[in-house]
């Protein structure tokens, strides 16, 4: 299990460490739905020291068919890039993008379920970092090699609990659907042949579990959330999404209250490519 100060580092914790002279390996995750190459908005205006990291190509294996749209890489290639990115055991990486926190989410899945422990996810993103009086610099960061060992290959079967199809399909688990309520209900589908949902599955989007200011809800906030929606945390949880990202939101915020949800990786992506697999749909 995870507490928050195991999950998450507020910007102003952030600050604190490198005042007293500490240092962290910073990644910087920029991407969103609508502009999946953050690089350029990373050239603009990153926390300083931070190495750019593309969830595209570097936290997903696009050469993998049959598993969604953002197949999870192997550990082999999680290790390669990381000591690229300058990731080194005895440092605390800590992880961060500028929107709903997918990105970082997705980047702390990755490095946690491939075996690395000491990662943080900047709460509130850049805009927190930027709201506590924090500097930006621009342009690359090349850093000096990291020298972290990945201790699992398979993602699939890493440090982080994770579902299959089958698993998904078979009720054992209270699941999660992270996508919007329209995607969930099926009245539109912008990515994926088919809409629908998951039988049986709860819509709890994964924005619904940020503040305002893009900081994850405190534990009280969260607890009503999920009683309201008829979720028991002392009962196995898993979660989805349209294809691993977002739903890692949903991972990271019940991780940090103490709860291990499993990731269904390859999500409603993978879930709708195989047409005998059920479709729910709902007017609600």
């Amino acid at each position: 299990m995870q507490t928050g100060n195991q999950v998450l580092i507020t910007a102003e914790e952030l600050g604190s460490l490198f005042q007293n002279g500490e240092t962290a390996t910073l990644l910087d995750v920029r991407w969103r739905f609508d502009e999946p190459d953050g690089h350029p908005a990373y050239l603009a205006g990153h926390l300083p020291g931070a190495v750019y990291v593309s969830l595209e190509d570097e936290l997903s294996d696009h050469t993998i068919s049959c598993r969604g749209r953002h197949p999870l890489p192997s550990g082999r290639r999680i290790e390669a890039a990381a000591r690229r990115w300058g990731v080194s055991a005895e440092v605390l990486t800590v992880v961060y993008d500028d929107w709903n926190r997918a990105g970082s989410a997705r980047a702390w899945w990755v490095l946690t379920a491939a075996g690395l422990a000491n990662v943080r996810i900047l709460d509130g993103g850049l805009a927190a970092w930027r709201s506590a009086g924090g500097a930006l610099e621009t342009g690359p960061v090349v850093p000096a090699a990291g020298n972290i060992t990945v201790p699992h290959d398979d993602l699939y079967a890493g440090r982080r609990p994770t579902l299959t199809a089958e698993q998904a399909a078979a009720g054992l688990v209270t699941l999660l659907d992270a996508r919007a309520p329209e995607r969930f209900r099926g009245d539109v589908e912008p990515v994926d042949a088919v809409a629908g949902h998951i039988p049986g599955a709860k819509n709890l989007p994964s924005g619904s579990l940020l503040t305002g200011d893009g900081t994850f809800l405190p534990r009280n906030a969260l607890d009503e959330l999920l009683f309201n929606l008829g979720v028991d945390l002392t009962e196995p949880v898993g979660a989805y999404c349209g294809s691993g990202i977002t739903a890692a939101v949903t991972v990271a915020a019940l991780a940090a209250v103490g709860c291990d949800a499993a990731l269904y990786p390859g999500s409603w992506s993978e879930w709708s490519s195989d047409p005998s697999r059920p479709v729910a749909r709902t007017t609600d």
